[in-house]
């Protein structure tokens, strides 16, 4: 027993020194017989390969041997369902990747962003404006950007110089571009299209920019067919005639072309509107395609652009949620986002663009990526965000608008397509209660 005593009274006294040491701010002392809790942590991540992550999951985990990090590569098959529904059985990952139009969806299953990892106003002085308006909610942040994303304005060099054109920087300089570049052979048929806009079948990302065209022409989505401007115009209707007029009007470009980006890698087409990832796909189908990019044009007095990108989040249902936000926070430090970045312009063009504001000068020069960043301080989002193959709120509000363009094309009113929309949107929107 008086063994005992001694040793309880000796654990005592190490531990009320420890605890005056740190008081008294001096080097903190680690009590061998006190070693952190072990913690593994399963990430889900979507698009970067391993061999991205896995070089700063092992430096993370040099610093924390406590800590086991296992990153997970998903399909993007039904990704989000099959996300929602292992967290929902409690069993699924403790942090993941999320698209940034997804928080409708992911209410319950997001756990909020700890103040001490991150205050709201130093996330805001940290990143880009559309990300706080896209993840705070309720008076939290749900979720950490790694990278952000626009859309752009792609132009083929050689066609502009043989048509002598000018890269427009407005819609109506944009119109006139394409109708003098478009080529017809004798029947009426296109042979090179101006720019492909007009449809929205054979059209990447048609959502996108129909969306980014209505936001610049001031329209509430939620009210697509009943916003007014001061003069009594249908804000929504006249953007969605200017859009199929380049086929019903112009004729620069019909349901018969190929795929936009697969026309524009083929030399048919002067003009596409796309997100930074597809410089990948064009130059994988032509290495050699002469093209450079610029931001997308504006209406005369306004600077709004369309921003889409994916998220980090931590899984509410996560028994380990402080790890895992430790771990995010530290993914996201300008060091190791350009860490990231290297390691993935590595085996390709470039990294995904940064996130962070502090790192929009890094990528100035970069010819191919600087035209994205550029337009991100301005950006917007919204629930028409193509290829996050949800099959959820995005996917079911392209459909309301792919059917209104088809419709359109084909004859329809377009006030009527537009009241069809508005109500299938509201239909959308109510089934995940977002108010936004």
């Amino acid at each position: 027993m008086a063994i005992i005593k001694k040793i309880i009274v000796i654990l005592l006294i190490i531990v009320v020194a420890v605890s005056l040491a740190s008081l008294l701010g001096f080097t903190k002392v680690k009590l061998p017989f006190l070693k952190p809790k072990a913690v593994t942590l399963t990430y889900w991540g979507l698009w970067e390969e391993e061999n991205v992550i896995k070089p700063l999951i092992d430096d993370y985990q040099k610093n924390h041997p406590n800590v086991t990090i296992n990153y997970i590569k998903q399909s993007k098959i039904q990704y989000r369902e099959r996300l929602q529904n292992v967290i929902d059985k409690g069993e699924g990952p403790d942090l993941f990747r999320f698209h940034n139009t997804w928080l409708p969806m992911f209410k319950n299953s997001l756990s909020p962003l700890p103040k001490s990892v991150m205050t709201v106003q130093e996330f805001q002085n940290t990143f880009y404006p559309v990300a706080y308006d896209n993840l705070f909610s309720n008076g939290n942040i749900y979720g950490l950007p790694l990278e952000v994303d626009t859309l752009a304005l792609f132009y083929n060099e050689d066609l502009f110089q043989k048509g002598g054109a000018t890269v427009p920087t407005t819609w109506n300089e944009l119109r006139a571009v394409a109708n003098s570049l478009t080529v017809k052979d004798a029947d009426g048929r296109i042979k090179i299209s101006g720019i492909a806009l007009g449809t929205a079948g054979n059209i990447e990302h048609f959502s996108d920019i129909l969306g980014l065209m209505f936001m610049q022409n001031g329209t509430d989505l939620r009210k697509i067919s009943s916003t007014f401007s001061k003069d009594g115009h249908n804000l929504g209707e006249d953007t969605l005639k200017y859009y199929t007029n380049f086929t019903l009007l112009d004729h620069v470009w019909d349901e018969t072309m190929d795929n936009s980006i697969v026309a524009f890698a083929g030399g048919k087409v002067a003009m596409i509107i796309a997100p930074s990832w597809e410089i990948f796909e064009i130059k994988n189908l032509n290495s050699t395609l002469p093209f450079k990019i610029v931001p997308v044009p504006q209406i005369p007095e306004k600077n709004l652009n369309w921003a889409t990108y994916w998220v980090e989040g931590v899984s509410a249902k996560s028994k380990n949620q402080e790890a895992a936000w430790d771990f995010l926070n530290y993914l996201v430090t300008k060091e190791n986002l350009i860490k990231m970045y290297t390691l993935c312009a590595n085996s390709r063009l470039f990294g995904e663009p940064y996130s962070r504001l502090d790192l929009a000068a890094t990528l100035k020069s970069d010819v191919l990526v600087s035209p994205f960043i550029t337009q991100t301080s301005n950006a917007a989002s919204w629930y028409l965000a193509s290829r996050t193959y949800d099959n959820g709120i995005n996917d079911q509000n392209i459909k309301y608008l792919e059917d209104a363009v088809n419709n359109v094309i084909r004859g329809g009113d377009v006030l009527k397509s537009l009241q069809t929309v508005e109500q299938g949107f509201s239909q959308v929107l109510d089934r995940y209660q977002t108010s936004q």
